[in-house]
């Protein structure tokens, strides 16, 4: 929200010497949020200065329409001569006032202004708009001055501008609604500098008359509680609106439409309560405040046909809805150039109604905005006088005798508030007197009701106010104050927030990470140092991601939970899998030019619980038992912690050393052993083997197990897969459950040898279909003890092995704690280890 200073003081007497920044000082401490406090006076330099058009030369020949102006400045050109100004601009003629800067001027954003050729024609200065001056965003045409206005030629046009004034730019919190008029701003403010207040909506206004201003008939009194009416006859349609008022309404960044909606708007900044202005002569009938019916249209004012939903409110006369209430009016009632009788509407409408009608419209409107963070009720006949008052002022027309009033308002319900709250909750001692004074400050009324005894005995503070019990009821324009938290945060925010002292709390006594924790972050470690880029998913998935990852029927990730009210309808399930958001994470960042990934995440997967029912219904009064608690439990999904890989394209890159090499299943399986590494699980526990699982390829699949137990799977896509998903060929993936690996053992630590190792490679020739994995374990158990490290170094197919073989070379390392090995006894343990691996899987050795 923007607003000048100017006009705040004229409800409350600042310091007539205070500083910009103290006063942004001061919002601050209020708790509203100050985007920019700007003083207009230093954003132009230079002259600038009322001039009087007195000649314009229209110029052809060029693409847009040009005038060459000659401008009455008096003698701020020092010679009084007519100044020479080239415009665009086509809103003024001869005789009309308008501001000029005169070369050597700067205009905001640091603009230059000098003397040019241009067009044909010598042009010094310029004729400026709102927007070059930095006063709002209307660039259309260049500023006006009314007949108000009684600066001469060569007169210093800033203050006839409001260039003289300060503005300050407020970011206003969704629950101070308030704090979206002068009248609420004005209000903070004098809390802050201690003056008194002049409440503009303590202004005298007449009530309603039995006999209405116009027949109204309000069918919903909860979308609408109050609606107020009255008519002016005969005003002039050609009045315009006051230039001061145009000045504010431009400040405030409100564009200046005609005096009925201007006075509408005024009066909405003055006393936050949007109101509406319709040409009566316009209306067919009586007036209808309903519900919408379900596909009726309603052109709004922005000239888009909308189709309502029966959670709209709308006005309608006799042709049907004509204003969407609280949000935009409609044009088959909006006042135009000829109205001369107007019906100014002000009503107060459900906050949550407007919300949700905004949205569903996307029609954000300054009334929507503070309709949504709630509308002083008492205050609708005030502004309904205030802009009778301003139209007959200043557009003539007769204000009508008849006055409607519609009140189904329900007086507010008084809060509890012990006494000793505040300072219990805060640690800063609030004595009660000073708890009620601050209160009543704001606008509450307390009464002092039944004694009590201290609920927290033990509570930080003194035992002031101990067993009293304040009896407090908000004001009408607070509706966010509705329980004892509120009050107690409106005591400390007038009390000062820095007088609450800043204790960090004692961190409680623990022994560091659990071992969960200590596990993910080394997963997460091992995986980042080998070259994986971590993603945070959504874990939102489609319906059809089953179909797309080719999961049987029967699959145990088919079933998921559906969320009650998704982010989006097209992702309404939570995710049993990793894969199919990280899977789109991969597909996203390849359509934006990327080749080559290595994507990693650690993240709950969920698993609904067939048959639980629903949970228990509890409340918010006291703790739930133990009983409820596990009722609840028993229906929350299961959330085991899943990691998965995801690569595609190069793993090592290619340059002036060689070529690259591609990602492939092996990889996405030596990810897994990274994993189950980092997650402290022996390699003597894990075993690797052939399977067939989705949405893995089945021949490149494998299946990773700890003791004997599967704990996830790692391979190449399945061509299906990677096709409906439009990945590249031969995209890998592996996928963990961690919360089923064992706990870290205790590992002993290694024996260190000082005697040099015996190295032995050694090829065994086996069948395809044997893994490489069960090779390496024949050979650790026949080595023996002597055997330090066994490692695949190479694989190799070819005609002289026959048909469905292939040769698997490993390194073998031997070595002893406490002597040098022999030749003998190191050949001897290759020769125990190759026996072994011929009687279990058939092996030969290469070349035998």
């Amino acid at each position: 929200m923007r607003v000048s200073v100017s006009w705040l003081r004229e409800y409350i007497d600042l310091p007539a010497d205070l500083p910009t920044g103290d006063l942004e000082q001061a919002l601050v401490d209020l708790g509203i949020e100050v985007e920019s406090a700007v003083d207009l006076a230093e954003t132009v330099t230079g002259q600038l200065v009322v001039g009087e058009v007195r000649e314009i030369e229209e110029l052809t020949g060029f693409k847009k329409p040009i005038r060459f102006c000659r401008v009455d400045v008096g003698a701020a050109n020092g010679t009084g001569e007519p100044q020479e100004i080239v415009c665009g601009a086509r809103n003024f003629a001869p005789g009309d006032r308008v501001v000029v800067i005169l070369p050597g001027g700067v205009l905001p954003g640091g603009f230059a202004i000098g003397a040019r050729k241009t067009y044909g024609h010598n042009s010094a200065g310029m004729i400026c708009s709102a927007k070059e001056l930095g006063l709002g965003d209307d660039h259309s045409g260049i500023i006006v001055l009314g007949p108000d206005v009684t600066a001469k030629p060569g007169d210093d046009a800033r203050p006839v501008v409001g260039l003289d004034d300060v503005v300050l730019d407020l970011e206003i919190t969704p629950d101070r609604g308030y704090a979206l008029s002068l009248r609420g701003l004005a209000r903070e403010l004098s809390h802050a500098f201690d003056v008194p207040l002049r409440d503009p909506a303590l202004t005298p206004a007449p009530g309603g008359t039995e006999t209405p201003a116009y027949p109204v008939e309000v069918r919903d009194t909860v979308g609408c509680d109050r609606f107020t009416a009255r008519l002016v006859r005969g005003v002039d349609p050609t009045a315009p609106t006051p230039s001061w008022m145009q000045q504010r309404l431009v400040t405030a960044g409100i564009r200046s439409i005609s005096l009925p909606v201007d006075i509408t708007n005024y009066v909405m900044l003055e006393l936050g309560q949007p109101m509406h202005a319709f040409d009566a002569d316009r209306i067919a009938g009586p007036l209808v405040v309903r519900r919408a019916e379900a596909g009726e249209k309603l052109t709004t004012l922005d000239g888009v046909n909308r189709v309502l939903t029966a959670d709209d409110m709308v006005i309608c006369d006799d042709t049907g809805p004509i204003s969407l209430a609280a949000v935009m009016g409609g044009e088959t009632s909006e006042v135009v150039a000829g109205t001369t009788t107007v019906l100014f509407e002000a009503a107060h409408w459900d906050p949550a109604m407007v919300g949700r009608t905004a949205r569903r419209h996307k029609l954000f409107s300054e009334a929507a905005k503070r309709w949504e963070r709630g509308v002083d009720p008492a205050v609708a006949l005030v502004a309904l006088e205030r802009a009778v008052r301003l139209l007959t002022e200043h557009g003539g027309g007769t204000p009508s005798a008849e006055i409607l009033d519609i009140d189904h308002v329900r007086p507010r319900t008084p809060i509890s508030l012990p006494a000793d709250l505040p300072t219990r909750r805060v640690g800063v001692e609030y004595p009660p007197a000073r708890v009620v004074a601050l209160l009543e400050r704001v606008g509450c009324t307390v009464a002092q009701g039944a004694d009590r005894l201290s609920e927290d005995p033990g509570a930080v503070g003194v035992a002031s106010g101990v067993g009293t019990v304040l009896s407090v009821t908000p004001p009408t324009w607070r509706p966010d104050l509705t329980d004892p938290a509120d009050l107690v945060e409106e005591v400390v925010r007038l009390d000062g927030y820095d007088r609450v002292p800043s204790v960090l709390p004692t961190a409680p006594p623990g022994r560091g990470l659990t071992p969960r924790q200590r596990r993910r972050r080394a997963v997460a470690g091992s995986l980042a140092e080998r070259g994986y880029v971590e993603v945070l998913a959504h874990p939102f998935v489609s319906p059809e991601l089953a179909d797309q990852l080719g999961l049987p029927a029967d699959d145990p990730r088919r079933p998921a939970v559906r969320l009650a009210n998704p982010l989006s309808e097209e992702e309404p399930l939570l995710r049993t899998t990793l894969l199919g958001p990280l899977l789109g994470i991969l597909k996203r960042n390849l359509g934006r030019g990327h080749r080559d990934l290595a994507l990693y995440e650690i993240g709950a997967v969920f698993h609904p619980r067939v048959g639980a029912g629903s949970p228990p219904a509890m409340g918010v009064d006291r703790r739930p038992t133990d009983e409820e608690f596990a009722a609840a439990d028993a229906v929350v999904p299961a959330q085991p912690v899943h990691v998965a890989v995801v690569l595609s394209g190069d793993l090592d890159p290619a340059g002036w050393w060689g070529p690259g090499r591609p990602a492939g299943w092996a990889d996405a399986i030596e990810a897994a052993r990274d994993v189950l590494a980092a997650a402290g699980i022996p390699d003597e526990r894990v075993e690797v083997r052939a399977a067939e699982y989705a949405p893995w390829h089945p021949g490149r699949c494998a299946e990773l197990r700890v003791d004997g137990s599967v704990v996830g799977h790692a391979g190449e896509l399945h061509p299906v897969v990677v096709a409906a998903l439009e990945l590249p060929r031969r995209t890998s993936a592996m996928e963990l459950n961690l919360d089923t690996l064992p706990p870290t053992p205790v590992t002993p630590a290694p024996t260190v040898s000082g005697f040099p190792p015996a190295l032995i490679d050694v090829a065994l020739v086996v069948d395809d279909s044997v893994p490489a994995e069960q090779v390496r374990r024949a050979l650790e158990a026949g080595a023996g003890e002597l055997l330090e490290d066994v490692r695949l170094f190479d694989v190799y197919s070819g005609a002289q092995l026959g048909a469905g073989r292939r040769s698997l070379a490993y390194k073998l390392t031997f070595r002893a704690p406490d002597r040098t090995l022999t030749v003998e006894e190191a050949v001897a343990a290759r020769d125990a280890a190759v026996a072994v691996a011929a009687e279990r899987l058939g092996a030969t050795l290469r070349g035998a």
